[in-house]
């Protein structure tokens, strides 16, 4: 067994600030992004890439959740809503009641079948054809609400 030379070391030793790893700032959280997507294995996904993105995400299975959800959250920063979606509203509709109700919070939009024009989308929204290309998205909500 090997023995560590103390006199190597003194207690009045004194080490580099750089010698020490960064400890992460654990006073902030990472921000919340609502992930509405109906199709289980797409919504999986969806959460895959907010959680690479370093933020936190919370799922709705349809337009009338997300906004139960938002009305009783104060913490959402981003919206990633699918265009079709079942509920009393489309996701279009959504990010236009979102953009209205809490101008804070980001929008992205993302559809496989449809594609919106630029002045169908709310102000400072982005849209997304499916398939997604995970490292867009990212970059897009890093670009939106910053990074983790």
């Amino acid at each position: 067994m090997l023995v560590p030379d103390r006199s190597l070391v003194s207690v009045n030793t004194r080490f580099p600030v750089d010698a020490y790893p960064m400890v992460p700032d654990l006073s902030r959280s990472p921000a919340v992004v609502l992930v509405v997507e109906d199709d289980m294995i797409l919504r999986m996904r969806a959460v895959d890439m907010v959680e690479d993105a370093g933020y936190t995400p919370v799922e709705a299975l349809d337009t009338d959740e997300a906004v139960a959800i938002l009305e009783s959250r104060s913490d959402i920063a981003l919206i990633c809503t699918d265009i079709q979606l079942p509920g009393s509203m489309d996701g279009l509709s959504l990010a236009h009641t979102v953009h209205k109700r809490w101008p804070a919070i980001k929008i992205i939009l993302v559809s496989g079948q449809l594609n919106p024009s630029s002045i169908d989308l709310p102000p400072c929204s982005r849209f997304f054809g499916k398939p997604l290309q995970a490292w867009q998205v990212i970059a897009q909500m890093r670009s939106m609400i910053g990074h983790a």
